[in-house]
């Protein structure tokens, strides 16, 4: 046989082996992240719900979903075990004081004028009024009138 002919196969195998591979390294990280889930730690299951760890079994894990209410998930359901911070911020909409920005609450630390009701001059006046229409008829009778689609101007 070619060469050319088994570089298709050579390359389907070598790619098939990286994607088991990444996916082996990603189970075995997931394992792991579930292993170190203690009482109290807060979580995230494969469905989008966050809770906080009570117990851990073997294969179980009992979770408070609400204050007083408590429900019993498979190991397998957890999908990310999140860091105090990120729960609270996810969860009581916590924000921690350091990463927070100051938002003014108007807008007259944006003008750069201490004084509330103090316009921004501005010498170029954009003209907001009307135009007369009397100025503006002697230039409309000199025009010719618009032809619609039927008319052409051959005659």
């Amino acid at each position: 046989m070619n060469i050319v002919t088994l570089l298709p196969f050579i390359v389907l195998i070598g790619a098939m082996f990286l994607m088991t591979r990444s996916a082996k390294k990603k189970q075995q990280q997931a394992a792991q992240m579930r292993d170190h889930m203690t009482p109290g730690t807060g979580i995230r299951t494969i469905g989008g719900m966050y809770a906080t760890v009570k117990e851990v079994h073997d294969d179980s894990v009992l979770l408070e979903v609400a204050p007083g209410v408590h429900a019993v998930y498979a190991k397998n359901a957890i999908g990310a075990v999140l860091e105090d911070d990120e729960y609270n911020r996810i969860v009581h909409g916590a924000e921690s004081e350091s990463d927070t920005p100051v938002v003014p609450d108007d807008a007259s630390s944006l003008t750069g004028s201490d004084e509330p009701g103090e316009p921004v001059s501005d010498d170029s006046r954009i003209d907001l009024g009307k135009k007369d229409a009397a100025d503006e008829a002697p230039e409309a009778a000199d025009a010719e009138p618009k032809k619609t689609d039927g008319e052409s101007g051959a005659k």
